[in-house]
């Protein structure tokens, strides 16, 4: 198949890419820059970096052109529902020109259930719609009654690599900078997925996409640690032997606000109909490794 990546060049989105490349697929990056060192690395990963800027859908629309699905890995900051709902528009528009009928993965993630009370969330779980980002979940509805093939994909934590957008990489960045802070409840639980892991099961939900249209998987490991202990594991892998300081959620801007209650999932069903199952059991296995790499990725001073 072709597919076109959104977010090719982002931390999950490269490592996607990659993997739908090895998978044998033709594969698009969308890059703002296809001069850029981001787009260069796609090129090493065997994937055609293609220049647009997903917040002008006419710089990419012509990239749907002969192609079979859009994997959706960016969130537009600046309108994150006007940008999603274009996206759907686009991909309307293209089918209704000629006949193609184009499967989109969409991306969400964890943390827009918000505050559950559950103990453990699956597919099934309804959102709360005061979470701060609980309009992904009104996106996903918007998508299911749009007639689009897809499926969904709600990624926990991430981690692994580069961790460039990782908690893990901001927690890494804060000790060597010797100023650690945690947000928020200090006993939540977060669900995490290694980028790789997740890379897979993309690639698997691309092996055969129409077994999966109008499918929601969680994908996500089974550790049960606080992100507290991960924080301190984190920041003692990064050499920081001092404490971290405790501050509000709302200290730490709405991303921090949306992730504050306890968010562990099951991905029994991604195992079930997927025959997904993660490498990597657990951040915690190997930290300094997950140093290491982040460290390798920070640009030379």
């Amino acid at each position: 198949m072709q597919i076109l990546v959104i977010g090719a060049t982002g931390y999950a989105g490269r490592r996607v890419s990659a993997a739908l490349a090895r998978a044998g697929h033709t594969v698009l990056g969308l890059a703002r820059d296809t001069s850029a060192p981001a787009a260069h690395a796609l090129t090493a990963d065997e994937v055609t970096a293609v220049e647009g800027d997903f917040t002008k859908p006419d710089t990419w629309r012509d990239h749907l052109d002969g192609t079979d699905a859009v994997v959706h890995l960016l969130m537009d900051m600046s309108d994150p529902v006007g940008g999603d709902q274009r996206l759907f528009a686009e991909l309307l528009a293209a089918q209704e020109r000629d006949g193609r009928h184009r499967h989109l993965v969409f991306t969400t993630g964890i943390s827009s259930y918000g505050r559950t009370g559950l103990p453990l969330m699956d597919e099934n779980t309804p959102g709360n719609p005061e979470s701060p980002i609980g309009f992904r979940f009104a996106l996903e509805k918007e998508l299911a009654a749009s007639g689009l093939a897809h499926t969904l994909v709600r990624p926990g934590f991430m981690y692994g690599g580069p961790a460039s957008t990782s908690m893990t990489g901001q927690w890494f960045a804060a000790a060597e900078a010797g100023s650690p802070v945690f947000y928020g409840d200090t006993a939540k639980r977060w669900s995490w997925i290694h980028v790789d892991d997740l890379a897979d099961a993309y690639a698997r939900i691309l092996d055969n996409p129409a077994a999966v249209d109008g499918e929601t998987f969680v994908v996500a490991d089974d550790q049960r640690l606080t992100a507290l202990d991960m924080q301190r594991t984190a920041v003692r892998a990064a050499g920081h032997t001092g404490e971290i300081a405790l501050e509000s959620a709302e200290a730490g801007g709405m991303l921090q606000l949306a992730a504050d209650q306890d968010e562990l999932v099951t991905s029994a069903k991604a195992h079930r109909l997927l025959g997904w199952t993660p490498r990597h059991t657990s951040f915690t296995d190997d930290p300094t490794r997950h140093y290491r790499a982040w460290k390798a990725a920070q640009p030379a001073a």
